[in-house]
C-alpha cells in the first residue's frame, strides 16, 4: 500500500530571465514502511522535490504540472490551502528542511516552537497539554526534557538536528521526508540520527521515510530503495544493493564507482568521476539530459526524451532498454 504516490510531478522556479526547470516528471510511489532514498549529483532537484512533496513551495517555486495522491487517492495539489495548512503539512506529510540545524528560531524556547507546531493543527490544546505530550515523545526518543526549555544555541549541532526531527514528527505523519539530515555531522553523529530515524518508524510513530542525501554510503545503511536523479529528472528506482552494485542507467554507473563502500573486492577500486558537467536547467539538452556526458549516446538520445520504463523490477529512464 503507498502512502505516497507522485505522478509526473513538474516545478519550475520562475525567475524574471527565464524559468529553471529544476524537476520534471517526477513519477514513483512511497510505500508504507519503508525508507526510500533520493541520491544523486548537487542541484540534481533533490531538495525541489523535497519541498513539492511536502507542499511548501515557496516562491520563486512554482508547481507545474502532475499529481500527489494519498492513500486514499486524493491529489494534495488540489486541496485549498487551509486544508494543506490543517490536515497535510506536520499531520500527513512532514518535512525535516534542509540545514535542519539553522531552522530553529534561536530567540524562542524549544517549548515555544512545539506549541506553535501543535497548536496550528489543535488550537485548543493547553500549553500544559503540549508541553506534558512533548516532554512524553522527546524522552521516548532519548532527548532529555531539559531540551525544551532550551534555546537553540543552546544545544549542540547534533541535538539540535534530532530536535528538528522530533518537532517534524510530533504530529506523527505518515510521510517524513528528511532533506539531508546528514549533512554537516560528523560520523557518530550521523549514526545517532540514523538511529533516531529507524525508531520513528519502528514504533509507527511515521509510517514512510522520503530520505535525500548525495552520500550513498548514508543510503545502504537505511535505504531499502533508491530513487537516482539527475538534471531535474529521475532516472532509475530500484533496491539499494542493485543499485550499488548492479546499476542499469549510465549516469548510476557512472556514480556509484565514486562511493567507498567496505567490501574488501570493491575497496580496492580506483575512484572515478563522471567527465563534464551537469547542464544549465534553464536551457537543458534537448533529448535526454545525461547525454552531453553519455558513453552510451545514441543518436535517439539527443532528439527524444526516454520515459520511464520497467527492466527486471526496477525503473529506468534510458533509450538502451527499449
Amino acid at each position: 500500500m503507498s502512502v505516497l504516490n507522485a505522478e509526473h510531478i513538474t516545478a519550475y522556479y520562475k525567475l524574471l530571465d527565464g524559468d529553471v526547470r529544476a524537476l520534471e516528471d517526477a513519477t514513483f510511489t512511497l510505500m508504507n514502511g519503508e525508507v526510500l532514498g533520493v541520491a544523486g549529483e548537487s542541484g540534481c532537484g533533490k531538495s525541489t522535490l523535497a519541498a513539492t512533496l511536502s507542499t511548501v513551495m515557496l516562491p520563486p517555486l512554482e508547481l507545474v504540472g502532475g499529481r500527489l495522491l494519498t492513500e486514499k487517492g486524493e491529489d494534495v495539489f488540489k486541496f485549498p490551502e487551509r486544508t494543506l495548512r490543517r490536515e497535510i503539512r506536520g499531520k500527513y506529510v512532514a518535512l525535516v528542511p534542509q540545514s535542519a540545524m539553522n531552522a530553529l528560531n534561536p530567540t524562542r524556547r524549544i517549548e515555544d516552537l512545539v506549541a506553535d507546531a501543535v497548536n496550528a493543527h489543535y488550537p485548543k490544546m493547553t500549553k500544559e497539554e503540549v508541553l506534558k505530550t512533548s516532554t512524553e515523545r522527546f524522552e521516548d526518543l532519548g532527548l532529555p526534557s531539559r531540551v525544551l526549555e532550551s534555546y537553540s544555541f543552546e544545544l549542540s549541532g547534533g541535538m539540535r538536528q534530532r530536535t528538528v526531527i522530533a518537532i517534524s514528527s510530533l504530529l506523527n505523519p505518515k510521510a517524513l521526508i528528511a532533506d539531508e539530515p546528514t549533512s554537516a555531522l560528523d560520523v557518530s553523529t550521523q549514526k545517532s540520527v540514523l538511529c533516531l530515524l529507524l525508531t520513528l518508524r519502528k514504533r509507527g510513530i511515521v509510517q514512510s521515510i522520503l530520505f535525500v542525501t548525495h552520500d550513498i554510503a548514508v543510503l545502504r545503511q537505511i535505504a531499502d530503495r533508491i530513487v537516482v536523479m539527475y538534471a531535474g529528472m529521475i532516472v532509475e528506482i530500484g533496491g539499494v544493493e542493485k543499485i550499488v552494485f548492479n546499476p542499469l542507467h549510465p549516469y548510476s554507473m557512472g556514480l556509484m564507482p565514486t562511493v567507498i563502500v567496505p567490501e574488501p573486492e570493491i575497496r580496492e577500486r580506483v575512484l572515478t568521476g563522471i567527465p563534464g558537467a551537469p547542464p544549465n536547467l534553464k536551457n537543458p539538452p534537448t533529448g535526454c539530459r545525461f547525454h552531453p556526458r553519455c558513453s552510451f549516446a545514441m543518436p535517439k538520445c539527443k532528439q527524444e526524451v526516454p520515459t520511464l520504463m520497467t527492466v527486471n523490477g526496477r525503473v529506468v529512464r534510458c533509450w538502451l532498454y527499449t
